[in-house]
């Protein structure tokens, strides 16, 4: 055998979609904390960090239960760590789920943004 016949060309791997613009005010992946089960401190952390690594504005996101907990993390951020912090914008929205048993539910869904004062 040569060479030619050694090397068999490997098919391509189909090429995945390009990832299209987000929306005009869509937050970048990047600075956003979405709130889940775990304690709030968790989530507080996680936003001293974004603020420590120069990022001057950061998302908190969450859905349904976990709405409450998203508020107390801006809370405590606001009052107890970092002193200069102004909540920019508050979304609310629904998401409508279908459930296993093909019934559809409303979620509700909050964003808060919040930055460091001086910056927009």
């Amino acid at each position: 055998m040569n060479l030619a016949q050694e090397k068999q060309v490997k098919p391509k791997k189909p090429e995945k979609p390009e990832k299209k613009e987000a929306a005009k005010g869509a937050t970048k992946a990047e600075n956003a904390v979405l709130i889940g089960r775990k304690p709030v401190m968790n989530y507080v952390v996680a936003c001293i960090t974004f603020f420590n690594a120069g990022e001057k504005r950061v998302v908190v996101k969450a859905r349904g239960r976990a709405i409450s907990r998203a508020v107390d993390t801006v809370e405590l951020l606001r009052h107890a760590f970092v002193k200069d912090l102004q909540v920019k914008n508050i979304d609310i929205g629904t998401e409508e789920l279908v459930r296993d048993e093909g019934r559809k539910s409303n979620v509700s869904t909050m964003e808060i943004t919040v930055v460091k004062a001086g910056s927009k």
